[in-house]
This record gives structure tokens, C-alpha cells and sequence, in this order.
């Protein structure tokens, strides 16, 4: 991962928070001082994060076939910058050994990189107390399976969590939006019928 690509994160959380801040600023000050003005704005903000996940949500749902490649091309980015770049044998060998993997497809993917022509592999690929596994790799001594597929059957294992997550916060928001819609009438007619 480059520098650029690890603080990208953080800055996206900020700026969501900061955005998260304003549109709660807008429904709370707006309920206090009873400003249909402001409970409005607050109302429409919501309305549009709600439409904006429903939007993130179906370009995950058409785009979900392609993160097999999205993932297999930076791991191999990754391998192919191992021997040169420290960020990047960090973040593989993390990597293997997190997930008890080798390479993308298979070990044998890093027969073709530089400084492993002669058939080694990185010593992450080792399974637990194997000797002489990097030099010398066989199957019985290596994580034989390639790190996509580990990645792959991980992502679709735990995706129900995240999607139960996102419904359950998809329901507070559309509460939230009809509440403040509620707040709105009452705060229009003067509370006069309610």
C-alpha cells in the first residue's frame, strides 16, 4: 500500500464525521427552537444519506463480481514490489499469515517474481515450525492456497454481518426521517392538532 492509499481512510471518516456533526446540529437545534427551517434541512440531508447508501448498496450488489480481480491485481502489485518495497512485504506477510496463504492463485505465483526466480517463496508462506520451507518449498510445508480465494470465502462469510449492520442503520435513519417530517407538521400548524 502506498502512503496515499493508507490515509485515505482516515480522511473519508473525518469528513464523514464532520458531515454527520452538521446534519445532527440541523435536527437537534432545529427540535429545540421548534425552526421549521432547520428541522426541514435536517429532514432532506437525511432523505439524501438515506438515498446515497441505497445507492452505494446496489453498485455493490452489480460491481460484487469484479472484487475477485480488484483483489488478485493488488496482491500481485504487492508481490511483484515484495523484494523492493518494505511497505509492501509488510503488508503481505501480514497478509499470508493472517489468512494461512501464499501468493494469489497459489505458491507457485512467486516463482515469477523477482528474487524468487529460483523457485523460493517468503517465509510468511511457512506454515508453523517448518524448517528450511523458504529455500526449499513443497506442499507439505507451505500454505498452499493462494490468498484470493482466503480473501474471497473471509468476505463472504462476514458480508451478512455488514449488511445487517447497514439495514439496522437504514432503519434509524428512515425513522429519523419520518419523525422529523412528523415535527415539521406539528412545528407548521402550531401544534394546534396533534
Amino acid at each position: 500500500m502506498t502512503s496515499l492509499s493508507a490515509s485515505g481512510a482516515p480522511i473519508v471518516i473525518l469528513i464523514v464525521g464532520v458531515i454527520v456533526f452538521f446534519i445532527a446540529f440541523f435536527g437537534c437545534c432545529g427540535a429545540w427552537k421548534e425552526n421549521y427551517c432547520m428541522v426541514t434541512t435536517f429532514a432532506i440531508l437525511l432523505t439524501l444519506i438515506f438515498l446515497v447508501e441505497i445507492a452505494a448498496a446496489i453498485a455493490g450488489y452489480i460491481f460484487k463480481d469484479q472484487i475477485q480481480k480488484v483483489i488478485d491485481d493488488h496482491i500481485r502489485q504487492d508481490m511483484h514490489g515484495y523484494s523492493t518495497n518494505g511497505t509492501f512485504r509488510q503488508d503481505l506477510d501480514t497478509l499470508q499469515a493472517e489468512f494461512n496463504c501464499c501468493g494469489a492463485a497459489n505458491y507457485t505465483d512467486w516463482f515469477n517474481e523477482p528474487g524468487y526466480k529460483n523457485q523460493t517463496v517468503p517465509s510468511s508462506c511457512c506454515m508453523p515450525n517448518a524448517t528450511d520451507c523458504a529455500k526449499n518449498p513443497t506442499p507439505d510445508k507451505i500454505f498452499h492456497e493462494g490468498c484470493v480465494s482466503k480473501i474471497e470465502r473471509w468476505l463472504k462469510k462476514h458480508i451478512l454481518i455488514v449488511a445487517g449492520v447497514a439495514l439496522g442503520i437504514a432503519f434509524f435513519e428512515l425513522l429519523g426521517i419520518i419523525f422529523a417530517c412528523c415535527l415539521m407538521k406539528g412545528i407548521r400548524s402550531g401544534y394546534e392538532v396533534m
